[in-house]
């Protein structure tokens, strides 16, 4: 799954534009790599997101199309 989709599902980053924008600007880290919108996420993987001061770092637990508002947070775990 791409790296905006995988935001956007998941709950970290609430609309797919602003993931994809995150990701241009370089704010997004894949296992310690700067990753573009288009890169594919699998299960292990360790994104990081900087949001302004702070930084988000989580692991992925699950990849899937479409999740309930509820089990979204099942998809990944905080680092």
């Amino acid at each position: 799954m791409r790296l905006d989709k995988f935001l956007k599902v998941s709950r970290l980053i609430k609309r797919r534009t602003v993931a994809n924008e995150a990701c241009d600007a370089g704010r997004v880290m894949v296992n310690g790599k700067a990753a573009k919108a288009s890169v594919n996420v699998k299960a292990g993987d360790v994104i990081e997101i900087e949001f302004g001061t702070r930084t988000v770092k989580v692991e992925v637990l699950d990849v899937q199309e479409t999740v309930k508002k509820d089990e979204a947070k099942e998809l990944y775990r905080y680092l």
